[in-house]
């Protein structure tokens, strides 16, 4: 049973967490993405462009993407801002 309740909760961050996505290479803020694929926690100290995630050659990856978690996320003057 705690099993289901894990998925489910899972499941209800991700629909959560939707809205606020930034694709590889999205110019950002400051502030803490989680792995839109994997859940790999990446904090970014000053505004630049994000990463892939280092797990990226290691296990699937079909979003290649972060979920911002905190900061202020996809910058408006992103080259590329409706990219996902």
């Amino acid at each position: 049973m705690a099993d289901k309740h894990s998925l489910i909760l899972n499941i209800l961050e991700e629909l959560i967490m939707v809205q606020k996505f930034a694709a590889y290479g999205s110019d950002v803020s400051a502030g803490t993405y989680k792995c839109a694929d994997c859940g790999y926690i990446y904090s970014n100290q000053s505004k630049k462009s994000l990463p892939p995630c280092p797990d990226h050659n290691k296990k699937p990856h079909s979003k290649n993407g972060w979920y911002i978690v905190s900061g202020q996320g996809d910058s408006v003057k992103d080259p590329h801002p409706n990219k996902k």
